[in-house]
C-alpha cells in the first residue's frame, strides 16, 4: 500500500476572527486526481491556500508523503514539490510566457530548470510557439495553460489547482483537462478545486464536497491510478 501524497487531518482555519475551515480532513492518494467541490465561500480556496502555507491553521495537521509539513513555510513546501495555480492566474503581464514559467525555477534555484521546461513544452506543445510573447498578448484560456505550466515547474509531487476551468471555452477546458491528466500520468498527484462537479466526473478519481467549511461527502469515482 503506497503512502498518500497528501493527508489533511482535522484542519481548522480562521481568516481574521471568522472560522472558514472546520475540521477538514481529506486524502489525495498517490498519483490521483482529487476534486474539491463547493459553492463560492465554501472553503475551497482556503483549503488550497492552507496546504500551500499561505494561510495559518488553528488546528490540525498536513502531511506530504507521510511527512508532517504543518509548520513548513510556503517556500519549503514549494521546494518539497507542491505547486499552486491560483484562480486569478497571477501572471506577470510584461514578461514573456517562457519567463513566467521559469520564475519558480529562478526563485527556488532549481538545478534542472532546462529539463523541467523541456518536459512542460512536451506536455503542452501549444505553449512553445507562444514562448516569446508577453502574457498580456494571450487569451484567458492560454493564460490558464501558462499558469498551469508554471505550477508544474515546481509542483512535481502535488499540484493544487483553483478553478482551472472557470471562464474557459469548452474546447480549451477539455484541453486543460487533458494536460492535468498528462501531469497525473507523470506521477504527480492533483487536488483540484471547482464550483461545478460536472467536469470532474470524467477527470477525478475521488470528489470531496465542502459546504460552509466542512467536508460533507466523499465520492469515489474510480480507483486512483497510483493505487495498486
Amino acid at each position: 500500500m503506497t503512502t498518500p501524497t497528501l493527508v489533511l487531518e482535522r484542519l481548522d482555519v480562521n481568516i481574521g476572527r471568522v472560522p472558514i475551515l472546520r475540521s477538514v480532513s481529506l486524502t489525495v492518494p498517490s498519483g490521483s486526481i482529487v476534486g474539491l467541490v463547493g459553492h463560492n465561500g465554501a472553503g475551497r480556496t482556503t483549503t488550497l491556500r492552507t496546504v500551500m502555507g499561505l494561510l495559518p491553521r488553528l488546528a490540525g495537521r498536513i502531511r506530504l508523503d507521510g511527512v508532517d509539513i504543518s509548520d513548513a513555510s510556503p517556500r519549503q513546501r514549494a521546494m518539497a514539490g507542491i505547486g499552486y495555480m491560483p484562480e486569478e492566474r497571477r501572471l506577470l503581464t510584461g514578461i514573456t510566457v517562457e519567463d513566467n514559467i521559469r520564475i519558480p525555477a529562478w526563485s527556488l534555484r532549481l538545478a534542472d530548470e532546462a529539463q523541467r521546461l523541456a518536459m512542460i513544452f512536451d506536455v503542452i506543445p501549444e505553449l512553445r510557439p507562444l514562448a516569446q510573447r508577453t502574457a498580456e498578448q494571450l487569451s484567458g484560456g492560454q493564460q490558464k495553460l501558462v499558469a498551469l505550466a508554471r505550477a508544474f515547474m515546481y509542483g512535481r509531487r502535488l499540484l493544487l489547482l483553483d478553478e482551472p476551468f472557470e471562464g474557459v471555452a469548452p474546447a480549451l477546458a477539455d484541453r486543460l483537462g487533458e494536460v492535468v491528466q498528462a501531469f497525473s500520468q507523470q506521477g504527480v498527484s492533483v487536488l483540484l478545486a471547482e464550483s461545478d462537479a460536472t467536469r470532474l466526473e470524467a477527470l477525478a478519481d475521488i470528489v470531496y464536497t465542502i459546504e460552509r467549511g466542512e467536508i460533507r461527502d466523499e465520492t469515489v469515482l474510480r480507483a486512483p491510478s497510483g493505487v495498486a
